[in-house]
C-alpha cells in the first residue's frame, strides 16, 4: 500500500477557503478538505471568485482539494427539508467539486440527519441514491459518514446500489456511538471511501490495523481534531501522529506489530 497523504479538514481549523491550503502548505499537509459552508457554517465555499482564489493557491503551494463536504446537512436535514432544498445543496457541493478538481463529496448523517431506524434509513438511501447519480454524472464519487453497525451500514449501501457511492470511515464517531470500527472495515472495507478521517474519542491504532489487514488503496488519513483555537504546536503534533499512522499503513501487518 503506498503512504496515504496528509490532510486537514478545513471545519476544523482557525483558517478559511484559500488560507485552510495555505495553512496545510505551512506545516507539510498534502491536501485538505472544504466544507461547502453555509448560515451558521462559514462563507459559502461556492460565493462568487472563492473557488477561483482557491485554485491558484492550490496551484501555488501543491496542496489538492481532497473533498467537499456538505456539514449544513446536519442543520437542514437530509430527508426532513423540503427535497428542493436538498436538492440545491448537495448539487452547488458537486458543482465546486468538479471546479475544484476534488474527487470526494460527503454527505454526513448526524443530527437532523441522522439515520435512526428503518423508515430514516430508506428516506436516506432515496436521497443519496439521486445524488450518487449526480456525483457520477460529474466524475465524482459520493460518500456518506454515520454510525450504523454492519447490518445497517449494508442495508444502505444496497438501497443506495450505486458505484459511486461509499461510505465514509471516521476512526471515532462509530466508535463513540458503540460499534465496533475494526468490525466495520473487516466487513465492508472496500465499500468504504479512499479517505479516512481520524481524531480522539476512538481506537485509531485497531481501526487502522484493520484497514492495514483488508488491505486496499488508502488516497489520503485526514485530521478531524478541533483545531479552531488556533493552537499550531498541537496541531503540528497531531500531524506527526498522523504521519506516523500513515507510515504503519505501509507496512505489512508483521512488520507493523510493536
Amino acid at each position: 500500500m503506498n503512504r496515504p497523504l496528509i490532510g486537514l479538514t478545513g471545519w476544523r481549523v482557525d483558517a478559511d477557503g484559500a488560507d485552510v491550503l495555505t495553512l496545510a502548505a505551512e506545516l507539510g499537509a498534502d491536501g485538505v478538505q472544504l466544507d461547502l459552508g453555509g448560515p451558521g457554517r462559514g462563507a459559502p465555499l461556492d460565493e462568487p471568485g472563492r473557488v477561483r482564489r482557491i485554485r491558484e493557491t492550490s496551484a501555488a503551494t501543491g496542496v489538492r482539494v481532497l473533498g467537499v463536504a456538505v456539514n449544513l446537512m446536519n442543520d437542514i436535514g437530509l430527508t426532513s427539508a423540503d427535497p428542493a432544498v436538498v436538492r440545491r445543496t448537495v448539487t452547488r457541493a458537486l458543482d465546486a467539486a468538479r471546479e475544484l478538481e476534488a474527487p470526494l463529496v460527503f454527505v454526513p448523517s448526524f443530527r437532523r440527519s441522522a439515520i435512526t431506524g428503518p423508515a430514516s434509513l430508506s428516506a436516506t438511501a432515496e436521497v443519496l441514491r439521486w445524488a450518487s447519480a449526480e456525483a457520477a454524472a460529474r466524475g465524482l464519487l459520493l460518500a456518506n459518514e454515520n454510525v450504523l453497525d454492519v447490518p445497517a451500514a449494508e442495508r444502505l449501501l444496497d438501497q443506495v446500489g450505486a458505484e459511486s457511492f461509499r461510505l465514509l470511515l471516521d476512526t471515532a464517531n462509530p466508535h463513540q456511538a458503540g460499534v465496533d470500527v475494526a468490525a466495520l472495515v473487516a466487513a465492508l472495507g472496500d465499500r468504504f471511501a479512499d479517505q479516512i478521517h481520524v481524531k480522539d474519542g476512538g481506537d485509531t491504532e485497531s481501526a487502522l490495523a484493520a484497514v492495514r489487514a483488508r488491505g486496499g488503496h488508502v488516497r489520503a488519513l485526514v485530521l478531524e481534531n478541533d483545531h479552531r483555537d488556533g493552537d499550531r504546536e498541537r496541531l503540528r503534533v497531531d500531524l506527526a501522529r498522523l504521519r506516523g499512522h500513515a507510515d504503519t499503513l505501509t507496512r505489512r501487518p508483521s512488520e507493523a506489530r510493536p
